[in-house]
C-alpha cells in the first residue's frame, strides 16, 4: 500500500501552538520502524500544480497568503502564522492527497500521511486550513474520470464546512460529515448527510449514529472512490474535540470504515484530519496505528 509524505509538511510553529505539525514526521517514521512496514510503499508527495489548486481556490486568496498581505481578521480565523513557507507546504500536502487518488484507483488502496484540511473555502483559510486537500483532489478526478462516483467520508470531530460548500451540487459527489453540532465551525454548511452529534458525546453512541449513517449512505450512493477524513479529535480529552471515544472506541470506528468501503468495493484514500490532545507524544503513533490497520482489509483490485 502506498503511503505518500514529504518532509515539507513540518513547517515550524511557536511554541505552544494547538496546531500539532511535528505529526507528520512523527507518523512515517513510526510506520517505517513499523513490523508492517514491508507492507508499505513510502513515496515523496509532489507538489500540487496551481492549474490544480486553481479548480477549487481563487488566485487573489493564493497571492495573498503568498505575499502574505492576509489581513489580520483572515489570519486570525486561519489561526496560523504568515510562515513563508506554509503555502509551499500546503501545495505538498494537497499534491500527497491528489497522488493517493491516483495511486488508489490503481492499487485499491493508499494514503496521504497528512491532509484532511477540510476547512478550508475557496477564497478564505480556516481552522488551520490553507487550501482543501480533498476536494482539489476530487476535482482532479473528476477532470480526469467524469464518471467516477465520489464519497466524501469525514469522521473528524468537526464538520467539513469546506468540503461540502465546494462539492456541493456535483452529481458524481456525496459528502458525508459526523461531528459535534454546537462546536466548531459555528456556521455550519450542508452536506449531501450530516449527523450533528451533542457535546461530549459517549463512544457507544457514536458508533451507533456513525453505522446508521453508513447504512443511509449505502441506500443513496455507490462509490467508486472513497475520500476519508479520520481524525483523532474524536478522543476523550482532545483540546477541541468534544468527544468522549475511548482508543478501543476509536478503533471499532476505523474497523466499521474499513469494513465498509470494502463491502462497496470501492478505491480507498486516507487522510489523518485533526487532533489535538494536551500531551502530544503519541499523536504520531496513533495516525500511523490508523494507517497500519488498514492494512487488514485485503487490497481491492
Amino acid at each position: 500500500m502506498k503511503c505518500f509524505s514529504n518532509p515539507g509538511y513540518f513547517v515550524p510553529l511557536p511554541k505552544n501552538h494547538p496546531f500539532p505539525v511535528e505529526k507528520y514526521p512523527i507518523a512515517l517514521e513510526c510506520l517505517r520502524d513499523s513490523e508492517f512496514a514491508r507492507d508499505l510503499s513510502f513515496a515523496t508527495a509532489p507538489p500540487a500544480t496551481q492549474t490544480q489548486v486553481l479548480l477549487v481556490h481563487e488566485l487573489p486568496y493564493l497571492e495573498a497568503i503568498e505575499q502574505g498581505t492576509l489581513s489580520s481578521y483572515a489570519r486570525n480565523r486561519l489561526g496560523l502564522p504568515l510562515h513563508p513557507r506554509w503555502l509551499e507546504r500546503s501545495y505538498l500536502d494537497v499534491g500527497g492527497t491528489v497522488a493517493a487518488a491516483r495511486a488508489a484507483l490503481v492499487e485499491g488502496r493508499a494514503w496521504n500521511l497528512g491532509g484532511g484540511t477540510h476547512h478550508a473555502m475557496p477564497a478564505e483559510g480556516l481552522g488551520f486550513c490553507v487550501l482543501n486537500d480533498v476536494a482539489i483532489a476530487a476535482e482532479v478526478m473528476l477532470c480526469e474520470f467524469p464518471d467516477l462516483k465520489i464519497l466524501i467520508l469525514d469522521t473528524d470531530a468537526h464538520q467539513g464546512n469546506g468540503t461540502h460548500r465546494i462539492l456541493r451540487g456535483s452529481e458524481n459527489v456525496f459528502t458525508f460529515s459526523i461531528h459535534v453540532a454546537a462546536n466548531y465551525p459555528a456556521q455550519k454548511e450542508a452536506g449531501d448527510l450530516d449527523v450533528g452529534l451533542s457535546r461530549y458525546v459517549q463512544g457507544s453512541e457514536y458508533l451507533v449514529e456513525l453505522k446508521q449513517a453508513l447504512k443511509s449512505i449505502e441506500q443513496q450512493f455507490t462509490p467508486d472512490l472513497v475520500f476519508w477524513v479520520s481524525g483523532l479529535d474524536v478522543l476523550k480529552g482532545d483540546r477541541f474535540g468534544q468527544m468522549e471515544l475511548s482508543y478501543e472506541e476509536m478503533v471499532a470506528r476505523d474497523e466499521m470504515v474499513f469494513e465498509q468501503v470494502k463491502s462497496w468495493e470501492s478505491c480507498f484514500v486516507g487522510t489523518f484530519g485533526g487532533g489535538y490532545p494536551e500531551d502530544r507524544k503519541n499523536l504520531g503513533k496513533w495516525h500511523a496505528d490508523t494507517v497500519v490497520r488498514s492494512l487488514k482489509h485485503s487490497p481491492l483490485l
